[in-house]
C-alpha cells in the first residue's frame, strides 16, 4: 500500500517550523509591529530597545530583524547595532499614495489653499484612533521644515483628528479611542469629557481648532472633506500660534471650509467614494 504523502510543514519568518495556523499569523503580526515601531521612532533602535518596547523573545526578534534587513525593509547604522526602516518601506508607502483616487484632486486643493492663505496645508486620513498624513504643502517661509507625509499622530491632539472624530457619535468615539489619552504637549486634551465638549463645538461650527496640542508654537484649523459618510479625510492649515487671533482664525477657517467643501463636491462628482 503506498504511503500517504505528507504536507510540508510551513515555516515562519524566523525560520522555525509550525504545525498549526496560529504561529505564521503571529510571526506576520510581529513583523508588521516591528516595522511600525521603527517607523514611529525618531531615532534608530537597538535590539534591546525593540525588545523593551515590544516584549518579544530576543531570539525571535533577532531573526525577524535579520530577515527584514535582507529584504531591505529594515536597515542598520554603521555599527550594525541600531535599526530603522529601510528603502523598501518607502516603496510600499508611495504605492499607496500613487493608487489613492482622491489624492490627485486633494493635491490641487492644497496648492490652491496655500496660494490663498500662505500657510502650511496638510491632507490626512483617519487611521483608527490616529491620523495619517498623506500630503502637505509647506509655507514658503517654513525654513525647510520636514514634511509630515507618512507620519501618524493621535487624532485627539490634532485639528485634523478632531474634525474627523466629530463625524462620529460620542459612543463611537469612546469605542475608538484608547482608555488613556496620550498627551504630546501640556495643552493636549487628555480628559474624555473635555474632548467630547470640544467635539460638540466642532460639530456646531463645522471646523476644528487646536493651539499647541501636538506641536509647540503651532496652531491649526481643520475641516473634514465630506465625500464619504462619515468623512475619513480632512484638510488643515498650520500657522504660528501667535498669529492665531480670533479674527484671523475665522478668516483661515472660512478659506479651509470653502476649499474642503469644493473638494468634496468634486470627488463626489468624479464618483470617488
Amino acid at each position: 500500500m503506498p504511503r500517504a504523502r505528507t504536507q510540508p510543514v510551513p515555516a515562519t519568518l524566523d525560520g522555525s517550523a509550525t504545525i498549526n495556523d496560529a504561529s505564521p499569523v503571529k510571526s506576520a503580526e510581529r513583523t508588521v509591529k516591528i516595522l511600525e515601531t521603527l517607523a514611529a521612532s525618531p531615532t534608530r533602535l537597538t535590539l534591546s530597545e525593540l525588545q523593551e518596547r515590544m516584549g518579544y523573545p530576543r531570539s525571535s526578534l533577532h531573526a525577524l530583524v535579520r530577515t527584514l534587513r535582507e529584504l531591505k525593509w529594515v536597515e542598520a547604522d554603521e555599527t550594525g547595532s541600531a535599526f530603522g526602516v529601510g528603502p523598501h518601506a518607502l516603496l510600499s508607502g508611495t504605492a499607496y499614495l500613487d493608487r489613492d483616487p482622491a489624492l490627485r484632486f486633494a493635491q490641487e486643493t492644497l496648492e490652491d489653499l496655500r496660494g490663498e492663505i500662505g500657510y502650511t496645508i496638510h491632507y490626512a486620513r483617519r487611521d483608527d484612533a490616529h491620523v495619517l498624513y498623506l500630503a502637505s504643502r509647506e509655507a514658503r517661509d517654513s525654513g525647510g521644515r520636514v514634511s509630515r507625509v507618512g507620519r501618524r499622530l493621535p487624532a485627539h491632539v490634532t485639528a485634523l483628528g478632531q474634525a474627523l472624530l466629530a463625524e462620529l457619535t460620542e459612543a463611537e468615539v469612546d469605542e475608538l479611542l484608547p482608555f488613556q489619552l496620550e498627551a504630546l504637549q501640556p495643552r493636549s486634551i487628555v480628559g474624555r469629557a473635555a474632548l467630547h465638549e470640544e467635539l460638540d463645538v466642532v460639530r456646531k461650527r463645522g471646523w476644528a481648532f487646536e493651539r499647541e496640542q501636538n506641536t509647540e508654537g503651532v496652531a491649526c484649523v481643520a475641516a473634514a472633506v465630506g465625500y464619504r459618510i462619515p468623512a475619513t479625510d480632512a484638510i488643515s492649515c498650520s500657522m504660528p500660534a501667535d498669529h492665531a487671533t480670533p479674527g484671523h482664525v475665522e478668516e483661515v477657517a472660512d478659506a479651509v471650509t470653502r476649499h474642503t467643501a469644493a473638494l468634496a463636491r468634486r470627488l463626489r462628482h468624479e464618483g470617488i467614494r
